[in-house]
């Protein structure tokens, strides 16, 4: 019996903390005056501290909905506001307020199509003449966006120091073996041979679209490179790179297709010719999720004493964008498969697949470190003559690292300062192919838009 008795009084005192504890949380959640108080005081974060604990169980009080909306608007969290402004409207449609400031919250967020929806909405309503004049405020505010974004346009300048340890991506071995005539020792030419250098480099570039609908526009783009090495300028190169074509949809799905080319001096004589077709499918998951698939296919052609080494490439990849600590951080991922037809090329045609991860992190306001690692694994179709053993095939077979980590350090609202250092090496089954490469620069740069 004493022990039916003890425990009867252990649960007596549980139910007892039980009702005590939710007596005094029913108490706390019931002065929405002093809520509302802090809203006119402007003190929104506060308010929104002290409601959104309860938020739960209030939901479908239209007073509370409606006081968590304006504190969750007022302290910067437009999201969190269309979520309580939806349950006050489910609950009474005319709520003309509550539908002014979901307008707000959705004009806040972004979404000027669904702002708009809500303010016409609320003019049927031939509401007082403040609230019209608030309402015709945001509409011409909306109409000016509106216009603006038709066309969006960006550009940059960049300039570049830095130390290459191998400019010519060449072997760092300056006699090769060529099984092919017994093992006969050859001494390459020193210009391929691995040689370090240091250079400057200058680049410009953007890009304008055009929406000639809201799911129907038109882009164009370019980008020049130019890299001067201090001593090798055998090595110097300019590259010109130019994009254009269709951009449709809107929203969580955007599409591009589009025309490519470019060209690619080396030494000041034009070294390739590039041209091709593209697309691109991006898919909004979510605010913190993106995932996009791309295509692309493009002829290089070669200057006519080189020839021999014109291919066709062709692409396929997803990509996935995840945005990490409210907008501080962002992961990515690409994986890609693509095949080039070279008939005449040595080596011949290859497959190859490839992957690359990266990562961003803000350290405050005026910087961010950025890192990224990849790799890609090429098979050739053709045995190389000269390096197959008598009696035997061989085909290339590459494998290709990289790996980057640098600072981007916005200094002022436009220009940004950042050093790098990046390192790439590529083993090969033919020893001639056989590189590394690091190479350490700092660069500064102007955004435009």
């Amino acid at each position: 019996m004493t022990h039916s008795f003890s425990i009867k009084r252990t649960l007596l005192a549980l139910g007892l903390c039980l009702w005590v504890t939710g007596n005094s949380a029913l108490a706390a959640e019931v002065d929405l005056d002093k809520a509302d108080a802090l809203v006119k005081q402007g003190k929104a974060a506060e308010a929104y501290s002290l409601l959104e604990p309860f938020e739960f169980q209030q939901s479908g009080n239209i007073k509370f909905d409606y006081l968590l909306g304006i504190a969750a608007l007022d302290s910067g969290k437009p999201d969190k506001a269309t979520i309580a402004f939806e349950r006050v409207l489910a609950v009474d449609p005319n709520f003309a307020g509550a539908r002014i400031d979901m307008g707000r919250a959705y004009f806040q967020l972004g979404d000027f199509a669904r702002a708009k929806v809500e303010f016409e909405s609320v003019l049927t309503q031939n509401p007082p003449a403040a609230a019209r004049a608030t309402i015709d405020k945001y509409l011409a505010a909306i109409e000016k966006q509106e216009n603006a974004s038709k066309t969006k346009s960006s550009g940059y300048i960049e300039a570049t120091l830095g130390h290459d340890s191998n400019v010519n991506f060449a072997t760092s071995d300056s006699q090769i073996a060529v099984p092919a005539l017994g093992n006969l020792i050859f001494t390459l030419n020193p210009s391929s041979v691995k040689a370090p250098d240091s250079y400057r480099g200058l680049a410009f570039g953007g890009e304008v679209e055009h929406r000639i609908t809201p799911e129907f526009g038109l882009y164009a783009g370019a980008d020049m490179r130019a890299r001067s090495n201090n001593t090798l300028d055998q090595f110097d190169s300019d590259s010109f790179d130019a994009r254009a074509g269709l951009a449709l949809g809107s929203g969580a799905n955007t599409y591009r297709l589009g025309a490519i080319g470019g060209r690619y001096v080396l030494d000041g004589k034009t070294n390739r010719d590039t041209s091709g077709l593209s697309a691109e499918w991006r898919h909004l998951v979510n605010p913190a999720n993106q995932v996009s698939t791309f295509g692309q296919y493009a002829r290089f052609r070669f200057e006519p004493t080189i020839s021999v080494n014109d291919f066709e490439q062709s692409i396929y990849g997803v990509n996935w964008l995840r945005i990490l600590n409210e907008g501080k951080g962002l992961l990515s991922a690409t994986m890609l498969y693509g095949e080039e037809r070279a008939p005449l090329r040595a080596d011949g045609g290859k497959g190859f697949t490839g992957l690359r991860l990266g990562g961003q992190m803000r350290l405050n306001d005026k910087a961010e470190v950025f890192a990224g690692l990849g790799a890609q694994f090429g098979k050739f179709d053709t045995a190389n003559a000269a390096f197959s053993p008598p009696g035997e095939t061989l085909t290339r077979d590459d494998k290709q690292y990289d790996a980057n980590l640098g600072l981007n350090w916005h200094f002022d609202k436009a220009w940004t300062l950042r050093p790098q250092v990046s390192y790439l090496r590529n083993d090969s089954n033919i020893v001639i192919y056989q590189h590394k490469r690091t190479d350490v620069s700092v660069t500064i740069r102007r955004d435009f838009k």
